[in-house]
């Protein structure tokens, strides 16, 4: 299903949405080999460690970081940064066991949105958070995903009406459904190609 690409605004919106920050990083790394890829260095620091600082350095109310396999490590890797940490002990049945538990570490922020991010994606430009952000502040659209030449990549954002929906999905697929059956979704022309590249074999390091 093709989504509108639509660009961010220009200038920033008056309205302030309170918008969260959710860092899948349980996976198992498992088409890596066995190395643990969220440990792999990227400029010297850890890759879950760099994507983590991602969103901290985006204009969000708080982050929340999603683990599970090697989860003290990856947990580790995380020391000192001002980020909620949370265990996802079903992270083997796949990606949307993740998004539930970061859905629901949710609960008690009175969030109008989250943008849930990927902890193999260690090259997302913090102005691609913020691009996602301003679009929903002037817009209100309750969907949009981070794209680049008009391709759909991650980021994504999800107003709060969907938490519910993503919190039953079920399997790897995450909440690419919920992303495609909201009827406002689009995707965000951010020209930043780190929201089109994950890290899933060693060769696809810079």
């Amino acid at each position: 299903m093709t989504l509108p690409v639509v660009d961010p605004p220009s200038e920033p919106a008056e309205a302030d949405a309170t918008v969260a920050g959710v860092l899948l990083a349980a996976g198992t790394s498992s088409r890596y080999g066995e190395p643990n890829k969220l440990l792999e260095p990227v400029d010297d620091h850890p890759m879950v460690r760099r994507s983590a600082r991602t969103l901290l350095a985006a204009d969000l109310d708080s982050v929340t970081v999603v683990v599970g396999h090697d989860a003290d490590r990856v947990r580790d890797a995380l020391d000192a940064l001002d980020v909620s940490v949370v265990r996802n002990p079903d992270y083997e049945s796949g990606q949307a066991s993740s998004v539930r538990v970061g859905v629901n570490a949710l609960d008690d922020e009175a969030v109008d949105a989250a943008i849930f991010a990927l902890g193999d994606m260690p090259y997302v430009d913090p102005a691609s958070v913020d691009a996602l952000v301003a679009t929903f502040a002037a817009t209100g659209r309750s969907a949009l995903a981070a794209g680049c030449s008009g391709d759909r990549g991650n980021p994504v954002l999800f107003a709060a009406e969907h938490f519910d929906a993503l919190a039953a999905v079920s399997g790897d697929t995450g909440g690419r459904s919920v992303l495609l059956a909201a009827g406002d979704a689009a995707v965000v022309e951010t020209g930043d190609s780190g929201v089109l590249r994950d890290v899933d074999r060693p060769d696809e390091f810079a």
